[in-house]
């Protein structure tokens, strides 16, 4: 007969992210989690960041972004893998406290396995289940002991639910910089700071990379010819190889700068960003940008009845309407691309107009310190559930 499971610890702590967003803010979570509650053992499912701060990696995010209804279906057996590999050490030694990060998903359906063993979840950066598949509300109300959400209208959107739930802020309002000086950061990464620079954000995760690269390359070699003097310059996401972003550029020369997103954008005129995190760091940063994105054909077909809400960028979601231009799907055309990119450097009106939408979206995303924040509502549930023992 095997032996009966160790009693939680207060200081042992499951947290789950399954994108680079995610492990920014696990990481930044841990970090401040240990300032207040002194060591304690991390282990779960995230990437370079939460690595960082001693904690064990089940699975890196680099094995689980996927997007798109189709693709996660291929992904389905090692996505199943993972998900027991954490039960499996979840049941050898449990934790006091499990803290999930985004990825609904996969989270989504932990948090019930979590709840069936008696783990307490704190869910940090809410499921976007106003946007879509709001059924899953009851999954959130049974099993999440305390939302953390990270945009305003997600507060009343969940206590009207009756679930426990804080606005603590953005985390980027802090994590978003640019360089000190852009000019010097521009020369270093070989770019002339007197010609525009166009900053390439295609995704995080591969199968973005080849959905979404590829019309971009295409409208980029429009602007070649149109613009001689725009410098295009791509962001490389964590735990993505220069091969694959090179073959889906089609060999296009552009530079590839990794781990210092922040800094370019910062740097320069105008951006191509995929929707996602990436328009949120777009307001942030003040970079006037065109919004795109491309599913498998399948996917986009299964999945847009789904959607509940009228853009598809946070930043417009944000702000309550259109401001930066969306092209998704059949409408992501690299002419199309090309031409938008044209509006914000020469339309003096519409980029003053784009700029002050995105000075609306800083406004409403809170104060710096949200990590911090979210650390102390993690710290007062631990409190909670030590108290109830005693």
């Amino acid at each position: 007969m095997s032996s009966a499971p160790r009693p939680p610890s207060r200081r042992r702590l499951l947290v789950s992210c399954g994108e680079p967003s995610g492990d920014l803010y696990a990481g930044e979570l841990v970090r401040h989690l240990r300032e207040r509650t002194g060591p304690i053992d991390v282990f779960g499912l995230g990437g370079d960041r939460l690595r960082a701060q001693d904690a064990r990696l089940v699975a890196h995010v680099s094995e689980l972004a996927v997007v798109g209804l189709v693709e996660v279906l291929r992904h389905l057996g090692r996505l199943r893998a993972v998900f027991q590999s954490v039960l499996a050490e979840v049941d050898r030694e449990p934790p006091a406290l499990a803290v999930l990060v985004d990825y609904a998903g996969f989270n989504l359906r932990l948090a019930k396995q979590l709840r069936r063993r008696g783990i307490p979840v704190v869910y940090y950066v809410s499921p976007q289940l106003w946007a879509w598949r709001r059924g899953r509300m009851r999954t959130v109300r049974d099993s999440v002991e305390h939302m953390i959400v990270i945009f305003p209208f997600e507060e009343r959107f969940y206590r009207e639910a009756g679930v426990r739930v804080t606005f603590v802020g953005h985390p980027l309002v802090e994590l978003a910089r640019p360089a000190p000086d852009p000019g010097a950061f521009l020369t270093e990464q070989g770019l002339d700071p007197r010609r525009p620079v166009l900053a390439v954000l295609p995704g995080s995760r591969r199968q973005e990379i080849a959905y979404n690269l590829p019309p971009i390359a295409a409208a980029l070699r429009i602007l070649s010819t149109e613009r001689p003097e725009l410098q295009p310059a791509l962001a490389v996401a964590p735990g993505l190889g220069h091969e694959a972003i090179r073959a889906a550029l089609g060999n296009l020369p552009v530079p590839m700068i990794s781990g210092e997103t922040h800094a370019l954008m910062g740097a320069a005129a105008a951006g191509i960003v995929a929707s996602g995190t990436a328009t949120v760091e777009a307001a942030l940063l003040d970079l006037a940008s065109v919004v795109v994105y491309r599913l498998s054909p399948v996917s986009y077909f299964l999945g847009r009845p789904f959607v509940h809400v009228p853009h598809y960028a946070m930043a417009n979601l944000i702000a309550g309407r259109r401001v930066l231009t969306e092209l998704i799907q059949g409408d992501f055309q690299p002419a199309a691309v090309a031409r938008e990119v044209g509006r914000l450097l020469d339309d003096t009106a519409h980029r003053a107009a784009v700029k002050a939408g995105l000075a609306e979206v800083r406004a409403v995303l809170g104060r710096p310190g949200a990590s911090a924040r979210a650390a102390e509502v993690v710290t007062r549930v631990l409190d909670r559930l030590e108290a109830k023992k005693t």
